[in-house]
C-alpha cells in the first residue's frame, strides 16, 4: 500500500513510501541540502505519524540514491531516532537504513 506524503516542495528531493507486512518502507532520490530541509521536516513527520499509526515493526529508509545530505538534514533523521527511543517499549519500532557505498557524504 502506498503511503501518502506532503507534496514535494523542491527539485532536488523526491520520496516515496510504502507499507506491506508491517513494514514502512520509504525512498528518498536526490539531494537533500538546505533547499529540500524545509520538504524534508514535513516527511519525516508523516513518516513518524504513520509508523505510530500503523503500528509498524521495522522502518527501511533507502538512501541509495540520495547524492548529497548536509548536516541539518542528517540532523532530521537523528531526532528520528532519538524520538523512536523516548516512546514507550511497546510502541518503538527499528529504523533500517539502506546506504549506497560509493556516495561518500
Amino acid at each position: 500500500m502506498s503511503v501518502e506524503l506532503p507534496p514535494p516542495s523542491t527539485t532536488v528531493l523526491a520520496v516515496n513510501a510504502s507499507f506491506a507486512d508491517g513494514v514502512l518502507s520509504s525512498r528518498f532520490v536526490g539531494t537533500a541540502d538546505i533547499e529540500a530541509k524545509p520538504y524534508l521536516d514535513e516527511v519525516v513527520k508523516k513518516l513518524q505519524a504513520e509508523a505510530q499509526r500503523l503500528a509498524v515493526t521495522k522502518v527501511e529508509i533507502d538512501f541509495r540514491e540520495l547524492e548529497f545530505m548536509n548536516s541539518s538534514s542528517f540532523k532530521v533523521f537523528v531526532a528520528w531516532l532519538a524520538a523512536v527511543q523516548e516512546l514507550s517499549a511497546d510502541k518503538q519500532y527499528r529504523i533500517h537504513l539502506r546506504s549506497n557505498p560509493n556516495l561518500h557524504w
